[in-house]
């Protein structure tokens, strides 16, 4: 069976999308996958990010990870998306990137590309559902095949209980909820779960 190649795909304003997105990429090379992180390119002003200590801290730490191109897309069998929620849909920095994939699309290029996606919000109900089934709305006009994590693992439940992806509440402070622990366990294996699947679809 051919080397499943998984592009991990993120932004992130403070970092907490960003440590799922390498949750993700090392469960995915534990799996014996070829991983690749890629972040959307920043569309915010500076005065914002500077505006938010937090936000300038995590924009200038890193500066060193590569933005994601339409290359990394068709390159990649598997793709693993971690975004934060904004107003309950996906962000304008994720979105612009998604926008801009017509040319793939048009070719057949993102035809059974095995995708899943994993967010954040302040709180429980902030919008984290509605934001993965808005960037799987894309994912089916491309032809992907979508592979959320369902209940497939009792750490889903531990994780807070969403089919539809990980999902993840953070406080003023950074911290994750309801358990960082059991957050990793679920991102790992979402992460694993959508590398099998690559695997059996690159296998026929």
């Amino acid at each position: 069976m051919a080397k499943i190649k998984t592009a991990v795909i993120y932004y992130s304003s403070t970092g907490t999308n960003y440590q799922l997105a390498q949750w993700a990429a090392e469960s995915a090379e534990k799996e014996g996958s070829e991983v690749r992180i890629r972040k959307a390119a920043e569309l915010a002003p500076q005065s914002a990010i500077s505006a938010n200590p937090a936000w300038e801290k995590h924009h200038k730490a890193t500066q060193d990870v590569k933005e994601v191109s339409l290359d990394d897309l068709e390159w990649a069998d598997a793709v693993i998306f971690s975004v934060p929620t904004r107003y309950g849909n996906v962000p304008a920095q994720m979105k612009q990137f998604m926008d801009s994939t017509g040319p793939l699309w048009q070719k057949g290029k993102l035809t059974n590309k095995v995708v899943t996606a994993m967010t954040s919000a302040m709180n429980p109900h902030g919008g984290q559902e509605s934001t993965l089934l808005s960037l799987y709305t894309t994912m089916y006009h491309w032809g992907a095949i979508v592979v959320a994590p369902g209940y497939t693992d009792e750490v889903t439940y531990a994780a807070g209980g969403n089919p539809y992806g990980t999902s993840v509440s953070v406080d003023m402070e950074g911290n994750m909820k309801p358990d960082k622990e059991n957050i990793r366990k679920a991102v790992v294996h979402q992460a694993k779960r959508v590398v099998t699947v690559a695997g059996w679809v690159v296998g026929e």
